[in-house]
């Protein structure tokens, strides 16, 4: 027997550590080749990092939450044969140079897995929702009785399941900590869950107890993974960018009556419009007399970079935190076009196979909390970049018109914006002309 390590693997160029921010496996456990081993983190991609050999785990390299250099030891493993270290060496805690080692390769986690879908807010209410898992699976009862013994889970630690699983336990009101696993590592699967429901009873609250019963519990969270990266990046944010916030009030009774006679001629064919492509199309054509508010500012070189395309960043909230794909070049699509570029990187984000290129390179952004969108929001800008544009729900309230009070579809627009770069005046012009466009939406289409 001999002791094989598995050093941290290059996940792309530039790249010195990334984060773990889990592992599928424990020490003891014994792995095949290609059986995942742990999901590592740099910037907002995920990464499954698998076994290049079978073996039996001998030393795991780091905790979940901890930061790892590329190249050091992320776990050791018992292997028939000599290895590729000698089998008495100690196992260091840390990082362990092995010369001869090549990286294990990796393969983006959620390559075929289906899930959940700004800055505040979420999008996911804007496009069509994934489908349900279990509708895809056979029912549970028609599968072989699951004999993989269950593993028991410490208190306060993670839940280890695929995205498609965390997306169901989140439809069905179910918190995943409470759900026994029983795949590798103690992972949660569908038939777990399945299982689960079961024991509770159709008329059992999920989490148990009376609603009236004195709790005490407290559950400490670490803040790791996506959420670290949020927390990193929001309070770059707020700490480098003085935000002033600009709200106005636009009348979309016309632009929703337009969209649904869009959708009522074309819908079958071309797909379902949402208020998105078109308030993206309202930025585009008021860009060009702002040139500004489309750029991003590299403040410690002191430069601002106007872009003559739009790439606007989609807010859009995952079951792990909130990520901002990039539409590109909305400046060359049609409302049809965008809005299946919308729903094509929803769906990525969800399914969490969203690559590092559709993640980066947004020149604004778009925020939206759908049908929770409340009545004004403060975004916060997507760093460089030098503004954002929030939606908020829309409400039928009654209006004078030419002397009558009629219904109209109101919708407030909140939007941010970097003082150092944008001017309070040139700001309001700008939403003014994104008002006049969505208010008179005849205009979107006139050059």
């Amino acid at each position: 027997m001999g002791i094989h390590i598995i050093k941290m693997p290059d996940i792309g160029e530039g790249i010195a550590e990334v984060e773990l921010v889990g592992w599928h496996v424990k020490v003891g456990d014994t792995v095949a080749e290609d059986q995942p081993l742990a999901d590592v983190m740099t910037d907002k991609a995920t990464v499954e990092i698998p076994s290049p050999v079978v073996g039996k785990v001998v030393a795991l390299g780091g905790d979940v939450g901890q930061v790892m250099a590329v190249g050091g030891e992320l776990i050791r493993l018992e292997v028939e044969g000599e290895g590729n270290v000698r089998a008495g060496s100690a196992a260091p805690q840390k990082a362990a140079p092995a010369a001869s080692e090549a990286p294990a390769p990796v393969k983006p986690e959620g390559a075929a897995k289906a899930a959940a879908g700004g800055i505040a807010g979420q999008i996911a209410a804007s496009v069509s929702q994934a489908a349900s898992p279990s509708a895809a699976r056979p029912q549970a009862a028609s599968r072989p009785a699951n004999t993989t013994p269950v593993v028991a889970r410490q208190p306060g630690d993670k839940p280890l399941a695929s995205p498609a699983v965390r997306k169901r336990a989140w439809d069905l009101g179910v918190e995943l900590r409470y759900v026994p696993g029983s795949g590798p590592a103690g992972r949660v699967m569908h038939e777990d869950l399945d299982a689960y429901l079961q024991s509770q009873g159709a008329g059992t609250a999920a989490r148990g107890g009376s609603a009236y019963a004195q709790r005490n519990d407290e559950e400490a969270v670490p803040v790791i993974g996506l959420r670290r990266k949020i927390a990193q990046k929001m309070a770059e944010s707020k700490r480098r960018i003085p935000h002033f916030s600009y709200v106005e009030e636009i009348d979309v009774t016309e632009l929703e009556d337009l969209r649904v006679q869009l959708n009522q001629k074309w819908g079958e064919s071309r797909g379902k419009l949402t208020l998105l492509p078109l308030l993206a199309r309202a930025m585009v054509v008021a860009l060009r007399d702002f040139p500004q508010i489309n750029a991003r500012y590299d403040d410690e070189g002191g430069v601002v970079t106007r872009y003559g395309a739009v790439h606007i960043g989609i807010a859009t909230q995952s079951d792990g935190g909130l990520m901002v794909p990039v539409m590109r070049h909305a400046e060359a699509r049609d409302l049809w076009s965008m809005a299946a570029e919308i729903g094509r990187l929803a769906q990525a984000v969800r399914n969490g196979t969203a690559g590092r290129d559709e993640l980066s390179g947004s020149t604004i952004t778009i925020t939206s909390l759908g049908p929770l969108g409340g009545i004004v929001t403060t975004p916060v800008i997507n760093h460089p970049e030098v503004g954002i544009v929030g939606v908020n729900r829309i409400v039928e309230r009654p209006a004078f018109r030419n002397g009558a009070v009629v219904a109209r579809k109101l919708m407030n627009l909140s939007s941010s914006f970097d003082h150092r770069v944008v001017d309070g005046m040139d700001a309001a012009r700008f939403v003014q002309a994104v008002r006049a466009l969505l208010e008179q939406p005849a205009l979107l289409f006139v050059e």
